[in-house]
């Protein structure tokens, strides 16, 4: 209770700045564009787990980056790409999208 009488007499003296206790709000800058050009085979390799055993059939049938980034699972299931293969394709997909994941420039020895 004394706090709250405290705080309301701190007011009323106007010696309280609203302003300079509300958090500030942030700015977010756009990302830098990432230097590696990013295409099927490169998205596919950076997501491993066997998927880049698929890059030639993608390449050749969905043909374009941003075509696959948009494909369903349906098609890619007409392609023959296995269940396990197809989700982790759809989640890093989803996730370029967003921006939260890009393929690594270098690949990653195991």
């Amino acid at each position: 209770m004394a706090l709250w009488l405290q705080l309301q007499r701190v007011i009323r003296n106007g010696s309280f700045n609203f302003i300079s206790t509300l958090p500030h709000s942030r700015s977010f800058s756009k990302s830098t564009p990432y230097v590696v050009k990013v295409g099927i085979p490169e998205f596919l390799n950076g997501i491993g787990k066997g998927v880049e055993s698929h890059v030639a059939k993608l390449d050749s049938e969905i043909g374009d980056f941003q075509k696959l980034l948009v494909t369903r699972t349906l098609k890619l299931k007409k392609l023959g790409i296995p269940c396990k293969h197809r989700k982790l394709i759809l989640k890093h997909a989803h996730k370029y999208r967003l921006g939260l994941w890009r393929p690594r420039a270098e690949p990653i020895k195991a």
